[in-house]
């Protein structure tokens, strides 16, 4: 039986959120990968990257595995009702909820993660108890049927935690040597408890107006 994975697709995701873990659930034996979104006009990501979703709103089916990856695009979601009822309906069908990134933060306004241990990007951990979650600074967290990974290139490992729950960890683990996921970063400088001051303060610094959008939008 083929396993049915959707991954939402919009203007100005996170290339990365997105093409991590459909580079691993396709890689995958037996399953099938749909890129969905409300029409299939291509798409713009975040750092310019044009994509091309493959299924409707309107054609999407049920899925084994609702993906709701993040990025600056998100914004403009979170008041989005057609998205919002579009995510509520699949979660009500499928076996997992996922969200990489501050795709968390559409689970939230989805009201998918009352009372759920969950994980976003460092900068947008402290808006998840708002939404009803209990955060946790982790890469990839599980709690129930809900499966939350943190910033961008988590993405990845959840992605193979996803696999190897659902076809096993050899599987998973073939995966990962098929696609030689073996970080050693060139630098100690992935998260805040590592990254110097000046670094913490010029990355804040690019991402400030995409945050103030979002605390007005999360007021």
């Amino acid at each position: 039986m083929t396993l049915r994975f959707g991954i939402l697709c919009f203007p100005g995701v996170q290339l990365l959120d997105l093409t991590g873990p459909y580079e691993v659930f396709a890689s995958a034996t037996g399953t099938s990968v749909h890129l969905v979104w409300k029409d299939l006009q291509p798409i713009r990501s975040s750092t310019g990257l044009m994509l091309a979703p493959d299924t409707s709103f309107a054609e999407a089916p049920d899925f084994d595995v609702l993906c709701v990856p993040g990025g600056g695009g998100v914004n403009a979601l979170l008041t989005d009702e057609a998205v919002l009822a579009f995510i509520r309906d699949k979660a009500a069908k499928a076996r997992y909820i996922t969200s990489v990134c501050t795709g968390a933060l559409l689970l939230g306004r989805a009201g998918l993660l009352a009372g759920k241990r969950a994980a976003t990007h460092w900068n947008a951990m402290d808006f998840l108890p708002g939404l009803g979650a209990i955060p946790v600074a982790e890469r990839v967290v599980w709690d129930g049927s809900i499966i939350t990974a943190g910033g961008v290139t988590s993405g990845i490992d959840f992605g193979l935690t996803v696999i190897a729950e659902l076809l096993g960890r050899e599987e998973a683990e073939t995966i990962q040597l098929a696609l030689e996921y073996a970080p050693a970063p060139p630098f100690d400088s992935g998260l805040p408890t590592t990254a110097a001051p000046a670094v913490i303060t010029a990355a804040k610094a690019r991402m400030a107006g995409s945050r103030r959008q979002r605390e007005a939008l999360l007021a």
